[in-house]
């Protein structure tokens, strides 16, 4: 890393600013254009797919185990991220750095599909992976922002329905608090140019639509953790969700879950959307990927 390429980055992000009474279309179309800037490279194999009641991709660097999967879920507050565009690049990156497969689950979204139709969207997808014939020590699921804490409400749900459960989980920058009550919801908005409390409220709004924001399978702080298979935990500490990270690393090892946290200094959310203009980004897709080799085996 540099400091050039991070004040670069920051710098164009703070520059788009958020819209006053931002609507959903706005919102979704502002997070196309943002993903638009970085596609994924011109050899990306991709596979379109339908999953239940959502579709998806499968993005896959050439060449790579085909034995091997990992189910990403994309981030957005449960709102954003239709249509995947914002995340292929990072998809195809992973799918190089875990020599894997990749999954990209375009889950249905709220306002219109509220809570829990993405666990649902999520749980069906390890279920359709499984029922293809990879087997579970193959598989990882990985999601980063509302994605990373789906991740874990959804392991919650196969661990509680008797389903095998994936050999790992990543979680990048993880939203795993409803409530926005962390700390460093505050402490690091000075720092944070992409998250704020007033985001997470808007968010969460559209997705719970009147359900209980303490939910465990809303805000997997609340759920019990025990069982779960290996967890990698990337944040940034420049993150407003700094601490969602630090409380589901702190509750997980305490429920008896391997978990490895990673804190990257000055990193912001989700820094590995922006791998192609921050060397970071790179490394922590390289990290990610190394778990993902290391759970699944050669």
């Amino acid at each position: 890393m540099t400091v050039t390429e991070l004040n670069t980055l920051v710098q164009l992000l703070r520059e788009r600013g958020r819209p006053e009474n931002p609507t959903v279309p706005q919102m979704r179309e502002r997070f196309k254009l943002l993903g638009q800037k970085f596609p994924a490279p011109a050899d990306a194999v991709v596979e379109p797919v339908v999953v239940g009641e959502a579709t998806g991709e499968w993005i896959s660097a050439p060449g790579v185990d085909r034995s091997r999967v990992v189910l990403h879920l994309h981030g957005g507050g449960y709102v954003l991220g239709d249509g995947l565009v914002t995340h292929r690049n990072f998809a195809y990156n992973l799918s190089r750095a875990a020599d894997a497969r990749v999954l990209l689950l375009d889950y249905r979204l709220a306002p219109e599909f509220p809570f829990p139709a993405a666990v649902e969207d999520a749980t069906a997808a390890c279920r359709h992976i499984l029922a293809e014939g990879i087997e579970p020590r193959r598989l990882v699921i990985s999601g980063d922002s509302a994605g990373g804490g789906l991740a874990v409400s959804t392991m919650v749900v196969l661990r509680d329905d008797g389903d095998p459960l994936p050999a790992g989980a990543i979680c990048i920058s993880p939203w795993t608090d409803m409530e926005g009550t962390g700390e460093t919801m505050q402490s690091k908005l000075t720092e944070d140019p992409m998250i704020t409390p007033e985001a997470i409220a808007w968010f969460a709004e559209l997705y719970l639509a009147g359900a209980d924001p303490r939910s465990p399978l809303a805000t997997p702080l609340n759920a019990d953790l025990a069982g779960l298979p290996p967890l990698l935990i990337q944040v940034g500490s420049a993150e407003c969700l700094l601490d969602d990270a630090r409380r589901l690393a702190a509750r997980a090892e305490q429920a008896g879950v391997d978990v490895r946290l990673e804190v990257a200094d000055r990193m912001i959310h989700v820094w590995h959307l922006f791998a192609p203009m921050l060397s970071e980004g790179r490394d922590a897709i390289e990290r990610a990927g190394s778990f993902v080799r290391e759970r699944t085996g050669g």
